[in-house]
């Protein structure tokens, strides 16, 4: 993964728990105290060291962790400078959504070794869809359940997510939206 992921763990992590607990996630992953660079790769094995360290050291487990770090990392690329690059993709969910793929063939002009996964709608209706997500790096659902979660702020709704591991075919994991405006559950 890129660097720009691992800064983002880094920012969620001062962010809501300080820089003491960065340096200890970062010790107990076994990095070096260097700062991450934006545009360089990483081995997937530190980024999955850091959730790793973050779930002994919070005592929380890697899902709820991932899922923050979707949250998380909607308002973070905004940030650092994508916003213009997410405004984009859609200007409503469903819209954002179909787009994904789009989305990352257009960040692979930046990162031109992204190994992005794969996204697909289907069942679309006034309120919902369901979508799949393939990916060659294993268990990060979670995170798209973030991610999902950080959307749907993004344009004002909130979303009942339904997930499900498909073995069947080409394995994958499989979410069923359902979404209201935000203002209506208050």
């Amino acid at each position: 993964m890129y660097g720009l992921v691992n800064k983002a763990v880094e920012g969620l992590v001062r962010t809501r728990f300080g820089d003491a607990m960065w340096d200890r996630i970062r010790s107990d992953a076994g990095l070096p105290d260097e700062p991450f660079v934006s545009m360089e790769q990483y081995p997937d094995a530190t980024t999955y060291a850091l959730v790793g360290a973050a779930t002994k050291a919070l005592g929380v487990d890697a899902a709820a962790i991932l899922r923050e770090f979707g949250r998380y990392w909607m308002q973070y690329t905004a940030e650092q400078g994508y916003g213009e690059l997410l405004r984009s993709a859609g200007r409503s969910l469903p819209e954002f959504l179909h787009n994904l793929d789009q989305l990352h063939t257009r960040v692979q002009l930046m990162f031109p070794h992204l190994q992005p996964p794969s996204f697909a709608v289907s069942d679309a209706h006034d309120h919902g869809l369901v979508l799949h997500y393939h990916s060659d790096r294993p268990g990060l659902a979670p995170l798209v359940e973030g991610l999902l979660d950080g959307l749907g702020r993004r344009f004002g709704l909130t979303l009942d997510v339904r997930h499900e591991r498909v073995e069947a075919g080409r394995p994958h994991d499989r979410f069923h939206l359902r979404w209201t405006p935000a203002a209506a559950t208050a």
